[in-house]
């Protein structure tokens, strides 16, 4: 339907033979105002949302059948229909009721991991700048609807299909679209209706990416109208990717799954020629393959990731797949850029060095209230044409913009130049708006320098910026006494000395220079770019966030090594990160960086550096070092260049505020407020959720060998059977359960963050794990016999009945109280705070008074085949389950004195 009602309204002629003010005209749209908010609304109405055809949503009923397609389901219906048919009608009915429990609390807790997925790709949906009733904002791309006015800038991936009507030095890579790895140039000239795909310069396509300059567009196709919703779908959402830990935990499934296979058919075998009833030994068989594979456990897993994303999304961290959250966990070095991460990203003009001399300049922050000083004394900005000279050619020479608002002055564009306007503004200097008679050269990574060239009847100015060591190369003259003078070596001294000055303060440094060029000048960036006329030198300050110290003492205290990675000079660099707490000694400037060859390189990383005027292609050679060195890296970038090196690294950090759509598209992780501290909350998350998987899989499998333990050493002694079919099933698919997924929730072991990362292939069964699955599940399989046979004084079934109730409540509640042994599993139980996971608590107590339940309510007596017991029978459990406690701190005890043992050797 959308892509027909598109199609009714498109011209004759195609749009991109069209001029774009008839293309403006026919989508009723304005080169000013764009659309008005009640018709974006209306054409949302009859266009639909610009959105892809998705693949269908996950529907409940298909969640909760899910729970039931499993081979050991299965083979339990088939127990329950063999139960039925031999008569045990009520043993039948009671795995019935069992399994349906157990995957009714399955389908709720998958559903909840769903919809936390379902929550986490609406709030990374794509976002656009569009014009409406004159004002920009910022809306879900899709939101847009044909006929609204979109402006593009570096970095941004096209929302939909644009008619170009203002386009400077665009350049857009159509790669995903065309197959052409070149960026090609853009512009707003009609072409021929005939000309094909990749040759259509007034247009711009869907799901394509700006690489340079800025243009705005009008849109003339969304959804499944656009060139892209023709061919192919945008591949940026969320996908259900199985991470390397629930590969992990598979293998291990299937590793138990074939024990679970020989140990249930060795004791069933072993009990029918020791004269058991066949189908009881049967049902114990199947029971016990229950009982030994913690089928659930990949499901308890990804539910356990999906609530931790959740979690992490709180802490400002948006983790585009679930892979993300088990590395971060296990991060060595965070390799982190400055402006806006580790800094407030608000920019100041503090200090302006001029040929005359230094101009301080007051205020803070993006509202234009302030003056400018020199020696303390307030200057009088009218009476220096040099100072309003550079001020000009810095508002010029920029593309953000101020705007005040009932929440007080707010910029709009790039923080630094930002910073510019507002400096111009402290001198009254009109707003200025780039016209059709300009031309850019715009600012990259590359050449670190942007140039505005306007045309004017008596010939063109040239206004730049840049990075002082680029401008000064290119300088030759000097404006002094309001007039441009050589550029002598005595003056080019001073400005490298002004320039070291300000960035040994910290101070983020711009060289501001102009050039007046002929009519007839050809304007080539190569050319209009030499012999410019230097006017100053900006200092710009970038105050450190406050929480940004703490958060570098964490990471230094959890064993990550902090590398910052800047474009500024190295002094500045030097200086910042004196000032934010990080211990660094020498900074290394991206020249020095390319003379070093990968073994010296690779040794001054992991030195006290910070890294200056580097590169994208040397951030992704010092993630690929670092990785062929065993470190678990974690990058951050925001750019379009950034992308091959966020794509590289185990955790990609892309900039939620700042970050292009490109840096978004290709990281695993959005910071919502770009802030360092937040990459190290989710570390700490990370290491939190890791560690709760490995405390409930050796919970669940201590539990699961107790009950093994106990079944096989009381067929060997020849006993009646010590745990009925339908009471392992109870244990395993419903007490357990509930148990293990309450440990999922624990909050962060105390220290967690005081140890170095973990070996990112480590196993999750380990030699400690495996020894203490094997201690405690023989302490309870030793408590259910101590029960059962303290209990059996003879053959009479009323005794029996007792015996095998005491085994019964006995592991259930041995299994509630072990559960606290994993609480934590290097510190001490009784160093935790006993309440800071009540989950754990009301889990217990709700399973224990089930338990409690299953002993006293008739129908529950009868379906689990339990009698009353006494209170006498209560505390002998008692005071045969607790003890499960101290064995478990003794072995955490000595583990913790052979490691401080290690450590001190």
């Amino acid at each position: 339907m959308q892509k027909q009602i598109q199609a009714d309204t498109a011209p004759k002629t195609p749009w991109h033979a069209l001029p774009s003010a008839e293309v403006i005209s026919q989508l009723g749209s304005d080169l000013k105002s764009g659309l008005s908010a009640a018709e974006s609304q209306a054409r949302l109405k009859s266009y639909g949302p610009n959105e892809l055809l998705s693949t269908e949503e996950t529907r409940w009923y298909t969640v909760l059948l899910r729970q039931f397609w499993d081979v050991i389901i299965g083979i339990l219906m088939i127990a329950a229909l063999m139960s039925a048919v031999t008569g045990e009608l009520i043993d039948a009915a009671a795995i019935l009721i069992i399994v349906v429990l157990n995957g009714v609390l399955g389908f709720i807790q998958e559903w909840k991991a769903e919809q936390a997925l379902k929550a986490l790709q609406q709030m990374l949906a794509p976002q656009c700048t569009v014009v409406r009733d004159g004002r920009e904002l910022q809306i879900e791309a899709a939101q847009i609807v044909p006929g609204d006015l979109v402006h593009l800038r570096v970095g941004n991936r096209v929302p939909a299909d644009l008619r170009l009507t203002a386009a400077v030095n665009l350049k857009v890579d159509e790669s995903a679209l065309t197959g052409e790895s070149d960026s090609v140039s853009k512009g707003m000239e009609p072409v021929d209706e005939s000309t094909p795909l990749a040759e259509k310069s007034s247009m711009v396509w869907m799901g394509t990416a700006v690489t340079n300059g800025h243009a705005s567009g009008i849109v003339v196709g969304t959804g499944e109208a656009t060139e892209f919703g023709r061919v192919a779908q945008l591949t940026q959402a969320i996908g259900p990717e199985t991470t390397p830990l629930q590969r992990r935990t598979a293998v291990l499934g299937k590793q138990l799954g074939l024990i679970a296979i020989v140990v249930s058919a060795l004791i069933a075998v072993g009990g029918w020629f020791a004269g058991k009833p066949t189908l009881d030994m049967f049902l114990t068989g199947v029971s016990l393959a229950v009982a030994v594979v913690p089928e659930g456990l990949p499901a308890v897993i990804t539910i356990t990731l999906a609530l931790g994303v959740r979690a992490m999304a709180k802490k400002q961290a948006l983790l585009r797949r679930l892979t993300a959250a088990e590395a971060l966990g296990a991060a060595s070095v965070v390799c982190t850029d400055k402006t806006g991460t580790l800094t407030k990203n608000e920019m100041t003009v503090q200090q302006i060095w001029l040929p005359a001399g230094h101009i301080d300049v007051t205020g803070t922050g993006y509202d234009p209230a302030g003056h400018f000083e020199v020696d303390g004394e307030r200057l009088d900005y009218q009476s220096r044409p040099d100072l309003l000279a550079f001020l000009e050619t810095g508002l010029r020479c920029n593309h953000s913009t101020l705007q005040q608002t009932d929440e007080g002055w707010q910029q709009s564009g790039e923080p630094t130049e930002a910073a510019l306007v507002v400096a111009a503004y402290k001198a009254w200097m009109p707003s200025v708006e780039t016209g059709e008679d300009s031309t850019e050269f715009s600012f990259n990574s590359t050449r670190k320098r942007m140039t505005v060239v306007e045309r004017k009847s008596e010939g063109s100015l040239a206004h730049v910026k840049g990075a002082p060591e680029v401008i000064l190369g290119r300088c030759q003259r000097i404006l002094k006494d309001n007039d441009e003078q050589p550029l002598t070596e005595e003056d080019r001294q001073r400005i490298q000395q002004a320039y070291a000055e300000m960035a040994n303060q910290g101070l983020r440094v711009l060289a501001i220079a102009r050039r007046k060029l002929p009519l007839d000048f050809k304007l080539d960036e190569d050319a209009v770019e030499q012999d410019l006329t230097l006017l100053g030198l900006a200092g710009i300050i970038d105050p450190p966030r406050p929480e940004v110290s703490a958060a570098i003492q964490t990471a230094a205290l959890a064993g990550i090594h902090v590398i910052m990675i800047t474009g500024d000079a190295a002094p500045t660099a030097l200086a910042i990160a004196k000032r934010i707490g990080l211990s660094a000694e020498q900074a290394l400037t991206g020249n020095e960086l390319e003379q070093l060859d990968d073994a010296a390189l690779l040794e001054r990383l992991m030195q006290k550096i910070v890294i200056a005027r580097a590169t994208p292609e040397q951030k992704l050679r010092i993630v690929t070092l670092l990785q062929g060195d065993g470190h678990v890296v974690a990058m951050t970038g925001d750019g379009v260049n950034d992308a091959p090196a966020l794509k590289k690294a185990e955790i990609g950090i892309a900039m939620g505020l700042r970050g292009t759509d490109v840096a978004k598209g290709a990281a695993d992780m959005v910071l919502t407020d770009d802030n360092f501290s937040s990459i190290i909350n989710a570390v700490e998350e990370g290491r939190r959720q890791y560690d709760n998987i490995q405390k409930f899989v050796l919970y669940l499998l201590s539990s699961n060998t107790g009950e093994v333990l106990a079944i096989f050493c009381n067929i060997l002694l020849g006993g009646p059977l010590i745990l009925l079919p339908v009471q392992i099933l109870w244990m395993n698919l419903v007490t357990d359960g509930v148990t293990a997924v309450a440990l999922g929730l624990e909050p962060i072991e105390a220290g967690n963050m005081h140890r170095p990362p973990r070996d990112s292939n480590q196993p999750l069964l380990d030699r400690r794990g495996m020894v203490m699955i094997g201690l405690l599940g023989s302490y309870l399989a030793a408590v259910a016999l101590w029960l059962m046979y303290d209990s059996w004084g003879s053959d009479d079934p009323h005794d029996k009945a007792i015996a095998q109730t005491m085994a019964f409540c006995g592991l259930i509640i041995a299994e509630k109280i072990n559960v606290f042994n994993f609480r934590t599993l290097r510190t001490s139980l009784f160093r935790l705070n006993f309440f800071s996971n009540p989950w754990i608590l009301i889990a217990c107590l709700g399973m224990i008074g089930l338990q409690v339940a299953a002993v006293y309510v008739p129908f529950l007596q009868t379906a689990l085949h339990t009698v009353p017991l006494g209170l006498q029978d209560w505390g002998l459990i008692v005071a045969l389950t607790l003890p499960v406690l101290v064995l478990g701190e003794a072995y955490k005890w000595f583990l913790r004195r052979g490691d401080s043992e290690v450590a001190h050797d």
